[in-house]
């Protein structure tokens, strides 16, 4: 029997595979071995017709882990943010439908890793945001132009904003929008659309109609994050958040 305490939670159910990100008092965030883990699950997965990520309690996924950020040198974090975006390329590009239930924030890589699944479902209360760009970093860019037009995604990435689940279905960012209770009818419904066709043809349909910017994407990342100061531009983008999180709990 599975660790319940594990900090990737992993089920087979028949052809279907559920992945359920399990560090809820973290936020579900994107720590080193987790991205580790999912690139191997999702680069050996086999007899698999479908898969979906959730995130356990109640946020999907709020980031990549900055616990540790005091003891990381530049290098250190430019390491692991190649390594997220290598899971968002397996992710984008796998030959396997792969579906994300999304709940409460859906921030950073987290949003970044909703982006990079075929389906992408939010329940209506979910809020998506994706800073970035705030500590100069290009995660994600290309992806999230693609998916919502580049007048959207500049809109989005230039003012850092918060959007709802709502507007995340109307641009195209997400694709449905469903209560926590009807997940599994869902997710039943979209397990038979993914078995439609034979497996092979369903892998290369989907690689044929995604554009691949992979070595671009991560060029991008490396680019703008070898740029001298990232810890430092972490980690003042991480105080000035901390600090008007406080600010409105005070005004509240």
């Amino acid at each position: 029997m599975e660790d319940p305490n594990a900090k990737v939670l992993i089920e087979n159910q028949g052809d279907v595979l559920s992945v359920i990100l399990n560090t809820p008092a973290k936020g579900n965030c994107l720590a080193p071995d987790v991205v580790d883990q999912l690139i191997d699950l999702f680069s050996t997965a086999q007899n698999v017709r479908m898969a979906t990520i959730r995130g356990n309690g109640k946020n999907f996924c709020t980031g990549f882990d900055l616990s540790d950020i005091e003891t990381l040198s530049d290098g250190d974090l430019l390491w692991r943010l190649v390594r997220i975006e290598l899971l968002l390329q397996t992710i984008h590009k796998s030959p396997i439908p792969i579906v994300a239930f999304a709940q409460g924030q859906v921030v950073g890589a987290g949003a970044d890793l909703f982006a990079a699944c075929w389906r992408r479902v939010a329940v209506p209360e979910a809020r998506f945001r994706m800073p970035g760009w705030n500590f100069e970093l290009a995660l994600g860019t290309r992806r999230l132009a693609q998916i919502v037009g580049t007048d959207k995604a500049q809109d989005i990435l230039i003012d850092t904003r918060t959007f709802s689940a709502t507007e995340a279905v109307n641009i195209g960012f997400a694709t449905d929008t469903a209560d926590i209770k009807d997940w599994a009818t869902l997710e039943t419904a979209l397990a038979q659309r993914a078995r439609a066709l034979p497996a092979y043809a369903v892998g290369e349909m989907l690689g044929l109609s995604r554009a691949d910017t992979d070595d671009l994407d991560l060029a991008a990342v490396v680019r703008t994050a070898a740029r001298p100061g990232l810890k430092q531009r972490i980690f003042d983008y991480r105080e000035t958040a901390l600090r008007a999180a406080r600010e409105k709990r005070r005004a509240s």
